[in-house]
């Protein structure tokens, strides 16, 4: 019910569109009235022990936001699971994979060695996750809890990495990381669908660690509130974009003189390049603030919704506007990328950006420290 509501919540502002302006401005009020009631209701029953909470039997690390969207959950579960790895812990990431086809059912996509799913039956982030990481299992499914358990029967895994489940109460957690955006923490401050706020900003008092991203040469626009002060250590971060690879016609861009000279992860080579850009995420307006730093000319861009299932139309016609602004190549998002593999535009090489979390100063080592004690803590309790 919970799931419908938020749904139901998040597309009020599109039916309403066209409406009177104020008409839409109640509407929405009394939406984000009614959302937010719901969600009270449900952290109450949590809080007071009401509605019942399932724990697995190794620990378990939470990253989230109270946000909808856009504050580098997915880089910040790969750093983990890198993380633990180097620790020697055996970690598996569980995630819901939103609008794949497994989401309900549940699946393993990644055993850490092979693929099992494609990115339209996990989802494209959680195949983006599996995509990438080594030794790694990555599972999806709505019930996390099923998700774990075979993750520590069939994997072995010691610690759990929950992506985007910081709402997602009925699975006990050790450590609730939230994520926030240093220039627009709690957006508008206002509640689903009047604003971008999951629940209300007090939820915030569950937060173990807040961290926020996008905090390089950024101070954060609003004042953090007051239930985090004294209660859980806030730590800065940055999203740092790297060359993820060059797809299709890359010789095309040694032809015109453009290369990356074999530097891993270096996207310098794109001050010579003409680059139309595309991207279907939470925040693309993001994705090209980070281009700026590194392109010479973009010649285009066009938006898409975040998880766009990009049709061969599309892809013909990105390719075409490219073709007709002169661009070089195109660009886009590791996300991005997923789902339109196998079916790259022919004319155009494509160049695709990842993106790393980095912790700035002396941030990284304070929350690493935290991650030891609790990660110990909870290996203890398990054990007496």
């Amino acid at each position: 019910m919970f799931e419908k509501l938020k749904h139901r919540a998040g597309v009020v502002r599109t039916e309403y569109r066209h409406s009177n302006p104020d008409a839409l401005s109640r509407v929405l009020y009394a939406a984000s009235r009614i959302y937010s009631g719901a969600v009270t209701l449900r952290n109450s029953g949590f809080d007071k022990g009401i509605l019942s909470v399932r724990r697995l039997p190794c620990p378990v690390v939470s990253i989230g936001n109270i946000t909808a969207g856009g504050t580098g959950k997915t880089p910040m579960a790969l750093y983990l699971a890198r993380l633990m790895r180097q620790m020697g812990y055996r970690p598996a990431v569980i995630s819901r994979g939103y609008r794949g086809k497994a989401e309900k059912a549940g699946a393993v996509v990644t055993d850490g060695y092979h693929l099992f799913a494609d990115c339209a039956t996990a989802g494209d982030e959680p195949f983006m996750m599996a995509s990438v990481l080594k030794q790694v299992p990555v599972l999806v499914g709505r019930d996390r809890f099923q998700s774990g358990m075979r993750a520590v029967a069939d994997f072995d895994s010691d610690v759990i990495i929950l992506d985007d489940a910081f709402q997602h109460r009925r699975l006990h957690r050790d450590l609730d990381l939230v994520l926030l955006d240093a220039a627009h923490p709690l957006g508008n401050g206002h509640v689903l669908p009047r604003g971008s706020l999951r629940e209300p900003a007090s939820g915030l008092k569950r937060a173990d660690a807040v961290i926020l991203t996008r905090s390089q040469n950024r101070e954060a626009r609003e004042s953090l509130p007051q239930m985090i002060s004294g209660h859980a250590p806030v730590f800065r971060a940055d999203h740092v974009p790297f060359l993820s690879g060059i797809h299709g016609q890359a010789d095309c861009l040694e032809e015109k003189g453009i290369s990356d000279h074999g530097d891993p992860g270096d996207l310098s080579f794109l001050g010579a390049a003409r680059v139309f850009a595309f991207s279907g995420i939470a925040r693309n307006q993001e994705f090209l603030n980070m281009l700026s730093g590194y392109v010479g000319s973009l010649t285009g861009f066009a938006e898409y919704p975040d998880h766009y299932c990009y049709s061969g139309r599309d892809l013909g016609k990105i390719e075409q506007k490219a073709i007709a602004e002169s661009a070089d190549c195109l660009m886009t998002t590791e996300k991005d990328y997923v789902r339109i593999a196998g079916r790259l535009p022919a004319s155009l090489p494509l160049v695709v950006m990842g993106v790393e979390m980095r912790f700035l100063n002396n941030d990284e080592s304070g929350f690493v420290a935290l991650l030891r004690r609790k990660l110990l803590e909870t290996k203890l309790e398990t054990r007496s």
